[in-house]
C-alpha cells in the first residue's frame, strides 16, 4: 500500500489514469474505483462524441492523486 497523499505511489497512479482511466485506482489496488472509473469516462466518451471525455480522465487522476489508502 502507498504511504498516503503526495507519495510518488499516487503521482504514479495519477499519471496511469491520465492515459487509461482507471488504471491509476487499479495500480492502487482498488478494483471497484477503477471499474467505476473506466466505465464512468467510457460513457462519457460516448455520450459526447468524443469530446467530454477528457473530464473523465480529469477525475481519475485527481482521485488517484488525492487518495490517502485504507483506513
Amino acid at each position: 500500500m502507498q504511504p498516503g497523499q503526495g507519495s510518488s505511489g499516487n503521482v504514479i497512479a495519477a499519471v496511469c489514469s491520465f492515459f487509461i482511466p482507471g488504471l491509476g485506482q487499479l495500480v492502487q489496488g482498488r478494483m471497484l474505483a477503477a471499474l467505476f472509473h473506466f466505465l464512468l469516462t467510457g460513457l462519457l466518451w460516448f455520450i459526447t462524441f468524443g469530446t467530454g471525455g477528457w473530464i473523465g480522465h480529469i477525475i481519475s487522476c485527481i482521485e488517484a492523486a488525492r487518495w490517502k489508502g485504507p483506513r
